[in-house]
């Protein structure tokens, strides 16, 4: 088995979709209701409540997660955070370094998803991201 994606239900595709954009990920529409944006290793897909509603009858309710995190590896948090002020983002925890080894920072998107960003900065951290 492979985990490839996860997909976001959101009430407003088009403003959620350009925050990601904004943070560096390429979005390929794949109709007015549905745009993945992939990265080397996942994809991001992020459809429209309406549609979810369509086929599935409500499985899935826009802005409602308070349990997932999505996580990004990047080369640089302090980079990404100063990107993120930008943006239409919550800040929920500034840059810090996490006792396992990574500098982390944590927002929230425009739906109120929780969104980690991290660089491994010390060795034992970097090499478990190390790519083989």
């Amino acid at each position: 088995m492979d985990f490839v994606s996860t997909r976001i239900i959101t009430d407003d595709i088009v403003r959620l979709v350009r925050f990601y954009e904004a943070l560096g990920l390429e979005a390929k529409w794949l109709g007015e209701e549905f745009a993945e944006l992939a990265s080397p290793t996942c994809t991001l897909a992020i459809g429209s409540q309406r549609t979810m509603d369509m086929f599935y009858g409500g499985a899935a309710t826009a802005g409602g997660n308070r349990s997932v995190i999505l996580e990004f590896l990047v080369k640089d948090v302090d980079a990404e955070y100063r990107k993120i002020r930008t943006l239409e983002a919550e800040v929920v925890q500034e840059p810090t370094t996490q006792p396992w080894g990574n500098r982390s920072l944590l927002v929230r998107d425009p739906d109120g998803n929780l969104v980690n960003f991290f660089t491994p900065v010390t060795a034992e951290a970097m090499r478990r991201y190390k790519k083989q």
